[in-house]
């Protein structure tokens, strides 16, 4: 089943300049699927992630999210799906300071008006899947990047969204909170089942994935699948991102 159809998926920036940063795009993503995307800079892998997650607007194209259109809500109807359907997780975080950890984690149930008990529930349910329970009385800047992050990420799932994008969610950390954070989302995909869609320019990030789509110049370049050991899925990325040529970060 697929959780995710999009098809001939076109984005184009200017009027009298065209850029054309998404040329024709088309796939899919089904269910459970933890994916990873990734191409030199200016490829279009961001353009992607803003079009899935509404913040964009496609020149043509449609995208599907379990069945349903985003692009043809409006109003209240299209921030009602953005709040139950998709979760994101930011490179730079994006928590309110003047809130706790606690308080930043339940802010989506918080502007869907959940009743505070079970708010606590499930702050305290995700809290553990998250390894975060210590940190819940906290504020922002007590805690370290990596706690950050998986504050971030609790935030992002506490609604069990439908789809988790993801964009560079190691990119401000150091390699053991990467990894910490990187074994989380997989966890999260494993075990919970949750749909990632997580653009990186990290092949030990994107290793963690279960497929990769590779983006060149607005257009799917290549695909892999992870089938064999995470060192060897790593490899397979890099031979990619050799033949892709370019700095594989950017927009």
């Amino acid at each position: 089943m697929d959780m995710l159809k999009v098809s001939h998926l076109s984005k184009n920036y200017g009027k009298e300049v065209i850029y054309q940063a998404l040329n024709q795009i088309s796939f899919s993503i089904e269910f459970g699927e933890f994916v990873g995307v990734m191409g030199p800079s200016g490829s279009g892998k961001t353009t992607l992630l803003n079009l899935l997650s509404t913040v964009d607007q496609p020149t043509t194209g449609d995208i599907e999210i379990k069945g349903i259109n985003p692009i043809q809500l409006k109003g209240d109807e299209l921030a009602h799906f953005r709040r139950r359907e998709l979760g994101f997780v930011f490179q730079d975080f994006n928590l309110l300071d003047t809130l706790t950890i606690g308080e930043n984690v339940v802010l989506p149930l918080t502007l869907d008006s959940i009743p505070v008990n079970e708010q606590e529930k499930e702050l305290y349910t995700i809290a553990n899947i998250l390894r975060i329970e210590h940190l819940l009385n906290k504020r922002t800047y007590e805690v370290s990047g990596g706690e950050a992050q998986r504050t971030a990420i609790a935030r992002a799932i506490i609604r069990r969204p439908s789809l988790l994008l993801a964009d560079e969610p190691t990119g401000n950390l150091d390699s053991k909170a990467a990894r910490i954070v990187m074994e989380l989302f997989e966890k999260i995909n494993k075990e919970h089942h949750q749909t990632t869609i997580m653009v990186t320019h990290d092949p030990v990030a994107a290793s963690y994935c279960k497929r990769i789509i590779f983006i060149k110049d607005g257009a799917i370049y290549n695909e892999i699948y992870s089938g064999g050991s995470r060192q060897q899925f790593y490899q397979q990325i890099i031979d990619v991102l050799s033949l892709l040529g370019g700095e594989a970060n950017g927009v």
